[in-house]
């Protein structure tokens, strides 16, 4: 687990991440596959079980990998130029399981607009991007999920949600069902703004006030994500846990563009650090 730095000669903002993914402690295999290639940056969560989850998140990952604009940072690309590559996604994954494997997608490209720089977020399903910006961390992405729906109902709150028997049941994915379409936010960048990607492990687990202290305290990206494993660990991992911290940062600096994808999950699983034992605090 490293982080990394990425910048472009045109302009002094640049891209500071590390990653974390951990299959939990109840999973027997961790379905979630992670893409961090500036300037494209993204979260899969599988679903499928025997049918493979694992494979349509590494499909996913991969054709977002497989876009020309991987490498160029601040690239002019639009909402819909993302939406076609997410409807490729859901294509290629659909003819590798027939239907029968889907895959949550959740993440952020850092685009150029007007000649200034934005977050593009992009979300399918209930894996999460959140900003954190001046202290305060908003939910950019909004849930595909039953209990997200009997939340905007009024029908139970946000705190019934989280412990909801329904809670895990998405109503969008890629690859499977009758709904895939992604929803986009296109937000300016500051610098000084960090953005968190996570699969449903984490958030399941740790609540927001949780997470916001350790976004807050831990400045460097690759330990902020060490931190948000461990804490979701701690509370149960019940669940794949896959976490992404971006920093966009200004002035100038000297790294080259790295690209990571860790798809499906033995190399994730080399990533971890240390589990403790279940339930313990």
């Amino acid at each position: 687990m490293n982080s990394d730095e990425t910048a472009s000669p045109d302009t002094d903002l640049h891209a500071v991440f590390g990653y974390a993914s951990d299959r939990g402690l109840r999973r027997e295999l961790n379905e979630d596959s992670l893409i961090a290639a500036d300037p494209i940056f993204a979260i899969a969560d599988g679903m499928g079980g025997h049918e493979a989850g694992e494979v349509a998140s590494s499909i996913c990952v991969r054709t977002l990998g497989d876009s020309p604009i991987v490498g160029k940072h601040l690239p002019e690309f639009s909402a819909d130029q993302l939406e076609a590559l997410v409807r490729e996604a859901d294509h290629r994954i659909r003819e590798a399981t027939g239907g029968r494997a889907g895959t949550t997608l959740t993440g952020a490209v850092l685009v150029r607009e007007g000649g200034n720089p934005y977050w593009l977020v992009f979300n399918v399903g209930d894996s999460r991007t959140y900003r954190l910006s001046h202290g305060v961390l908003e939910q950019i992405t909004v849930d595909h999920s039953e209990v997200q729906e009997l939340v905007d109902l009024g029908q139970i709150t946000p705190d019934e949600a989280l412990v909801h028997p329904r809670r895990h049941v998405v109503t969008r994915a890629l690859g499977t069902g009758n709904d895939a379409e992604a929803d986009f936010w296109l937000i300016p960048v500051e610098p000084g703004d960090r953005l968190m990607v996570c699969s449903d492990g984490l958030t399941g687990e740790v609540a927001d006030g949780h997470i916001l202290q350790i976004l807050t305290s831990v400045s460097n990206p690759q330990d902020a994500c060490a931190a948000l494993v461990q804490a979701a660990l701690r509370s149960g991992g019940r669940d794949n846990i896959t976490v992404l911290v971006i920093d966009a940062e200004g002035g100038p600096d000297g790294h080259e563009s790295a690209a990571i994808t860790l798809p499906g999950t033995a190399q994730a699983e080399q990533s971890t650090t240390p589990r403790p034992a279940a339930g313990s605090d």
